[in-house]
């Protein structure tokens, strides 16, 4: 049963760089989606088929992918009318086409071939006519299509919008135009500058004035600098997210040849955005390249780094703190007028949750039990003995606080390879006992019945609590696409949160925030690239956990007012919480970025009915 895994070099995400992906850039602000926009999936999803159905009417798939309709044989004639339409734009004087912004002219700009004809249309009757118009003008861009925005819960919607595509629109001013080319520098016509968005590349077009055409006398140089319209990301933070669900979907239906395609593309429309979005959207095209490549990830995700990354991850944001303290609280209250005490942990890790519980069992009315811990955690590649140092720091702290204290570290490969036996259980009219699970369970389902054997121990054990705490989100459904979508969903949020908190000004606090992303980026590679025993974060929600506990035999514990109160009391004491949200659903505490929970907390007892496991 016994694995071992390599250990690994850590270093920033901008640094690893998979073929074909991207790593993650820094950045800041922002959320995933662009400027208030909601994006969702299944309707994106059912989009995304028809785009890749186009493939067999003859449509591009790379450019149908992107939201554009081009036929393969028409690529020609559409190079040729776009140098066509670049040249009435040279030809034409600046005051001569001041007259189109009075109008809103609506066409569907995915047709590239019927938008050059208007446009030609618009601009053709415009060079004869030199007469003055109003400076100030907008350009807005209407289609009847859907396009992904993100709404206020930061979940990904596909809304029809009748301005869905519409761009700010920046006057700025630049020198006069360089000398006339027909191609860029690299031989390109400019269709992919089209097509991709990469309008920087368009400053080197050519842009000739209609009297330097008729004439053969040079081109007077302009009084004042020309005006020069700059839009925004929005537009392209869109197109980011049509592609990252397109090569999903093409990842699904095995087109490694349009994923391979589509997955760079990813990176290009990435750098164009800020802060958590260009975070989210470079982790999940390295975790798709893992997959699309066959590089998967060589690091497991419980190892010993991605325990130094979860302290970092402790320290950036509340998640991890929330989490101890709502299931210490349910814990204390079980342990009330109990003189022996013993606590089984699934996940002991660095210990940090337990140094709070002890504290406040010193404080106890009447003076503080014997505490007993028992604490579980898988061997280490270089056959190190973190439970023993943790151990030691605990029992320290015991004797600072004058609490009887009693440590037991236990190496074990997996939960379900532990037996009620090896936790030297003591008569239950002695030693009341918890059992405590942070983050633990979800990785028994890839396990064929290994989460039904954990939970026979843990009636064996016969516990007077249960603290579970679990992501609230759904990352075990077997169809990939579901989980990519998911996924992208939850850490969106869970990344936007991270730079809400601000990542503070001291070098500690930016160190924290980077290793954060690590920490979560490594959970994403592990979601998208990987599948059998190798894929362990198998998130499932509040309500099929409530099921599977059920089923096993426990019973609902209510977590009470007072822990929400302590909890959202513990928030505010948080740099960077406004976003944070504490909810009660059912007796279980929940904690959220604005509307959308993301982790949950849950109490559990087992039935008076339910007999120990030994003896079903």
């Amino acid at each position: 049963m016994k694995r071992e895994y390599p250990q690994n070099q850590i270093r920033p995400h901008h640094q690893q760089q998979p073929q074909g992906g991207g790593g993650a850039a820094a950045g800041s602000g922002g959320s995933v989606g662009g400027a208030g926009a909601g994006v969702g999936y299944s309707a994106m999803a059912s989009s995304g088929k028809g785009k890749m159905q186009k493939a067999d009417t003859g449509v591009d798939e790379l450019l149908a992918a992107l939201g554009y309709n081009v036929r393969a044989s028409d690529m020609a004639e559409v190079a040729q009318k776009l140098e066509q339409l670049e040249m009435v734009m040279g030809n034409a004087q600046e005051d001569g086409i001041f007259h189109l912004s009075s109008e809103t002219i609506h066409y569907n700009p995915s047709d590239i071939a019927t938008w050059i004809d208007t446009m030609l249309t618009e601009l053709n009757p415009v060079c004869p006519n030199l007469g003055a118009a109003d400076t100030n003008f907008s350009t807005s861009t209407t289609t009847t299509t859907t396009h992904p925005v993100w709404d206020s819960d930061h979940r990904v919607n596909l809304q029809p919008a009748e301005s869905s595509t519409s761009a700010s629109i920046k006057e700025t001013t630049l020198p006069p135009p360089p000398p006339p080319q027909d191609f860029d520098d690299d031989g390109s016509s400019g269709i992919e500058d089209v097509v991709y968005g990469r309008e920087g590349s368009r400053e080197k077009k050519r842009l000739k004035s209609c009297q330097a055409s008729a004439s053969a006398a040079p081109a007077p140089v302009p009084a004042e600098p020309r005006p020069v319209v700059v839009v925004d990301s929005q537009e392209t933070g869109i197109r980011l997210v049509h592609t990252l669900m397109a090569c999903a979907e093409a990842v699904q239906q095995d087109n490694l040849k349009l994923a391979d395609a589509l997955v760079k593309q990813i990176s290009v429309l990435a750098t164009s955005q800020a802060g958590a979005m260009r975070k989210v959207a470079n982790f999940f095209a390295e975790a798709l390249a893992c997959r699309i490549y066959r590089l998967y990830p060589q690091d497991h995700p419980s190892d010993s780094i991605g325990d130094l990354l979860q302290m970092h991850f402790y320290e950036a944001c509340p998640y991890l703190k929330f989490a101890h303290f709502t299931a210490n609280q349910a814990i204390l209250e079980a342990f009330s007028g109990c003189s022996r005490v013993h606590v089984i942990d699934f996940g002991m890790k660095q210990g940090m949750q337990w140094p709070a519980l002890m504290q406040a069992l010193a404080l106890r009315p009447g003076g503080p039990p014997a505490f007993r811990l028992t604490g579980i955690g898988p061997p280490q590649p270089d056959n190190s003995d973190p439970l023993q140092e943790v151990g030691w720091k605990l029992a320290q702290l015991a004797e600072t606080i004058n609490v009887e204290f009693e440590y037991r570290g236990l190496v074990a490969n997996s939960l379900s390879d532990i037996e009620a036996y090896m936790l030297e259980l003591r008569p239950s009219d002695v030693e009341a006992v918890a059992v405590n699970s942070i983050f633990e369970l979800h990785r028994l389902l890839g396990q064929p019945g290994a989460i039904d054997r954990v939970f026979k121990l843990v009636r064996d054990v016969r516990p007077k609590i249960v603290t579970v705490v679990e992501p609230e989100a759904n990352h075990n459904s077997p169809v990939f696409l579901d989980r990519f979508t998911e996924a992208l969903h939850y850490y969106s949020s869970l990344f936007d949160s991270l730079e809400g908190c601000g990542g503070g000004t001291s070098p500690a606090a930016a160190q924290d925030q980077l290793m954060s992303e690590v920490y979560l980026g490594r959970q994403i590679c592990n979601i998208v690239a990987c599948e059998g025993s190798e894929r362990v974060e198998r998130h499932e929600t509040l309500i099929q956990w409530r099921a599977r506990m059920a089923a096993a035999g426990f019973a609902p514990v209510h977590l009470g007012s007072n822990a929400f109160k302590q909890a959202s009391m513990l928030l505010a004491l948080f740099a960077g919480a406004d976003g944070y949200r504490v909810e009660e659903n059912n007796g279980c505490l929940m904690l959220g970025w604005h509307t959308r929970p993301l982790i949950a907390t849950s109490a559990w007892h087992l039935l008076p009915s339910a007999p120990p496991a030994s003896q079903q």
